[in-house]
């Protein structure tokens, strides 16, 4: 019988696709196999469009303890005693639907990823983007995702630490919703999602299956959005007080000898999670969907096999330790039933009883097809790189004006609002709180620290996204370096627009380069991530947005260092520029070109090997005790960064030269490789000579103290009117 083209659309699949199933198979699906097939050969599970750029990127590292893809997370040895558990997931186009419960599911299995490698999560951060902010959806869309995120995370235990949040019309219809994870695993001990011996059984542990996240994985992340159809039913429904009793069930079940493989139930429910663990064991495995607790009636194979319920993991078990581990997971109120069994052969058998409804092959299933092509650079980027900034500064605006307005943009104001609503104080390890550059945990029982960020200015990726992706590397590195931690790991969450379109596979395609360049030179490897597509709306696309995520290693955690100004009478100075306005090419894609200019073009520009020696620079001035501040200088600016550690140092800062003709560069320019630094005024020479003996170049700015931002004779602003347009800003735009 014919296959219905809508059929194939809610599979995500195509009528090619669909043939070379018929193809391999040697016979037509049925209709649970067709559901396999369209779960596991989806963009979120199948990577088909991206696998094979993604092999592209760097993992080499003596630390690496688990390769990129072939786990839930990356692992990274800290040469300390104890290992990190690393990933960064999306959850964009259920939030879109339903923002609260997609927010908040996204949480939860970011999570679970992590504490299914056996590491303990220690800390998450979250990469937000909305559409405008004078759209009634983008405030609803806000408020529900920050609040879901804030209520999944605060009720299992794992505090919230750092994040970033960004508004734009090209995510009007599709937010972006990434949340990263970290976990840590003592004596670099980890857990694989796999089985041992041929005779394990499956072990489904936790929620009940029920109908909620049904084509989740297919319908909802591997195709764009049409708003026409009802799609609510594809998003899943979330229990946090369950995660948490799951977290500690399966976390206790690891010390179990015979306790050989723990797996997370995300997209597309058991199907890619048994069927996975499988094909990682080189194993065959009959799965029994009878056994399968419920919580709905009339559930079919089809329904259960795809459910994403969530709160649910498996574990491969030695049949000897199924008592012991049933009764940890009793005591912790939770539900272990064993529903199937590893076998020696390699084929996927899910019957009801003793009826077989499905006999496949795992390699078949697990092998979508992958595509590849080299798209032509689109000729309007390369007419967007071509026109340049008007060097004249504007004549009918006050450098005043635009300093007020942009510490009021919804893009650089403060996120307090938003951090408030997290309990980042929980485990008792937060060193830097939410608000700076970089979040800063201590490692419980030793001197050491891990700093964290995630970062991507879309607008850069937008104009040149090789060169966008480069800083987005660059700058997730360089807010680390502040706080006096060396970056170690990457972890990525790469965002685009449909991928079969030539304009869509140019971004994703040197998106994915220039990540790369940039990792090899800063050598650090890139040891997980994840890939979301089709994030699009009636042929309208976001703009392309490589999420990077970056931890870091500090071996003396009470010498880091933070962005507020310290002490009056301080000496600022910028490292990575030989003059106080040395910004180059510094316009493009930057929020006064954006808010003040309301256009977007030009070309970003970066020097990578600049870049590495600044931050090596920051950190060995921090590490040594001469700085008492440092700021990574970007959105808005040299005068907005400033203003920034003025704020929250509670003092104002004097630019004691005056500002250059072109003052809209060099006061709100964004170049890149730029530190802004205090120092007590006894310490310059050492700074000068420290930062001249790295080959850095640098420059005195001027001095803190008083009440005011004073820049030459362009800026005089109170610093209370200041903090009043940077602290209300975020809530005056967005407030239901």
């Amino acid at each position: 019988m014919p296959i219905s083209k809508s059929v194939l659309q809610n599979l995500a699949l195509n009528r090619n696709e669909y043939d070379q199933i018929v193809s391999r198979l040697g016979r037509e699906p049925n209709h649970l196999e067709l559901g396999l097939f369209g779960a596991l050969w989806s963009e979120h599970c199948g990577y088909k469009h991206t696998k094979l750029l993604l092999k592209t990127l760097p993992n080499e590292s003596p630390n690496l303890m688990v390769a990129p893809g072939s786990e839930n997370a990356g692992i990274i040895d800290l040469g300390t005693g104890h290992a990190i558990a690393i990933k960064i997931e999306s959850h964009n186009h259920p939030s879109a639907i339903e923002p609260f419960e997609g927010a908040a599911t996204g949480v939860g299995g970011i999570v679970r990823d992590i504490f299914a490698m056996g590491a303990r999560p220690i800390a998450l951060l979250n990469s937000l983007r909305f559409g405008s902010p004078d759209e009634k959806k983008t405030k609803h869309l806000f408020n529900r995702v920050v609040s879901g995120i804030s209520s999944y995370g605060n009720c299992i235990g794992v505090p919230d630490i750092g994040g970033e949040v960004s508004f734009h019309n090209s995510y009007n219809d599709n937010p972006l919703v990434n949340a990263m994870c970290i976990g840590l695993i003592e004596n670099g001990k980890y857990m694989s999602a796999s089985a041992k011996h041929h005779g394990d059984l499956l072990l489904l542990v936790g929620s009940d299956t029920g109908r909620d996240g049904i084509h989740g994985a297919s319908e909802l992340a591997s195709r764009s959005f049409e708003k026409e159809p009802e799609l609510r039913s594809a998003v899943q429904v979330g229990n946090p007080f369950m995660e948490k009793n799951l977290i500690e069930a399966c976390l206790e079940s690891t010390s179990v000898s015979g306790v050989n493989g723990l797996q997370d139930c995300g997209a597309a429910g058991l199907t890619s999670a048994a069927i996975e663990m499988a094909n990682r064991s080189n194993m065959g495995i009959i799965i029994d969907v009878e056994k399968v607790p419920r919580r709905e009636t009339n559930m079919t194979a089809y329904e259960i096999m795809l459910s994403e319920s969530q709160e649910r993991m498996l574990l491969a078990i030695n049949p000897k330790s199924v008592k012991t581990v049933t009764k940890i997971f009793l005591k912790w109120d939770l539900e272990a039933t064993v529903i199937g069994e590893f076998t020696k052969g390699s084929e996927v058998v899910i019957r009801d009883k003793n009826c077989v409804l499905s006999k496949t092959s795992i390699k078949i299933l697990t092998d979508p097809p992958l595509y590849h092509s080299k798209p032509k650079k689109p000729l309007w980027i390369s007419k967007l790189q071509s026109k340049t900034v008007c060097s004249d500064p504007p004549k009918d605006l006050r450098a005043e004006d635009i300093f007020l307005k942009l510490l009021g943009c919804v893009n650089i104001s403060s996120r307090k609002s938003i951090y408030q609503q997290f309990d980042y104080h929980v485990q008792t390890n937060t060193v830097i709180e939410p608000g700076g550059d970089g979040a800063l945990l201590r490692i419980k029982d030793s001197n050491n620290g891990l700093a964290l960020s995630t970062d991507c200015n879309s607008k850069l990726c937008y104009l040149d996204p090789y060169i966008g992706s480069s800083i987005a590397v660059a700058e997730a590195c360089r807010n680390v370096s502040v706080t006096g931690a060396y970056p170690l790991a990457i972890t990525n969450g790469l965002n685009f627009g449909n991928p079969e379109k030539n304009d869509i596979k140019f971004q994703i395609n040197e998106s994915v380069r220039g990540i790369s360049s940039a990792a090899k030179h800063f050598k650090i490897p890139v040891v997980s991530g994840n890939v979301s597509l089709y994030n699009e709306t009636d042929g309208t696309s976001i703009f392309p947005t490589p999420i990077i995520g970056v931890v870091g290693l500090i071996d003396d955690v009470k010498k880091h260092c933070t962005i507020s100004f310290k002490n009056k009478g301080d000496l600022v100075y910028v490292i990575g520029t030989p003059e106080p306005y040395d910004y180059g090419n510094c316009l493009p894609g930057s929020e006064y070109m954006v808010h003040i200019l309301d256009d977007l073009f030009g070309r970003p520009e970066i020097d990578i090997e600049l870049e590495i020696k600044v931050q090596e620079t920051c950190r060995d001035l921090i590490k040594k005790n001469i700085v008492n501040s440092a700021h990574d200088c970007s959105d808005g600016g040299l005068a907005i960064s400033l203003a920034e550690c003025g704020i929250t140092g509670n003092m104002g800062v004097k630019i004691e030269e005056e500002i250059p003709f072109d003052w809209h560069k060099a006061l709100f320019g964004e170049s890149q490789s730029r530190i802004i630094v205090s120092i007590d005024p006894s310490k310059k020479d050492t700074l000068e000579e420290t930062v001249s003996k790295n080959d850095v170049p640098f420059a005195k700015l001027g001095i803190t103290g008083g009440d005011k931002f004073t820049f030459g004779s362009k800026v005089k602003v109170p610093l209370t009117l200041a903090k009043q347009h940077w602290e209300n800003g975020l809530n005056s735009n967005l407030s239901d």
